[in-house]
């Protein structure tokens, strides 16, 4: 019998498409998935972002991470019906181990939160009273 595991997917849609059709890509795999006996948990949609390098011939795409559970045998299914969806340069469902869960706690608890006041850097020299003698 299998049990349900974690699973995170993530694609890259062409960020070159306008946003109705981008949002009909992300109902598109979330349909996919729900279809395929998955449930999800969590859709974090990042948005658009160039890549690190031209994928199908695209710069820019749009993020987006979605977290399900389901069994092992429908992984395979998803990705069949993914393999083909014109409109997603890439995709990746990865399984969500115990280990894994826990090293993301630990970079919550720890990490700067982008945009925050730690995160900006102003380019001004630390006063006086904060600078370390020798």
């Amino acid at each position: 019998m299998e049990t349900n595991k974690l699973y995170e997917c993530t694609v890259i849609i062409d960020g070159g498409l306008q946003d109705d059709a981008i949002a009909s890509a992300m109902e598109l795999v979330q349909r996919v998935i729900t279809e395929k006996g998955g449930i999800i948990s969590s859709v974090l949609e990042i948005g658009r972002r160039k890549t690190a390098y031209p994928i199908k011939k695209k710069t820019i795409g749009y993020y987006a991470h979605i977290e399900f559970t389901g069994i092992t045998g429908v992984i395979a299914e998803i990705e069949k019906v993914l393999r083909y969806e014109e409109h997603l340069l890439r995709y990746l469902i990865i399984h969500l181990s115990s280990a894994l869960l826990e090293m993301r706690k630990r970079v919550e608890k720890y990490s700067v939160v982008i945009g925050s006041s730690e995160d900006s850097f102003t380019g001004e020299a630390a006063p006086a009273s904060e600078a370390i003698e020798v």
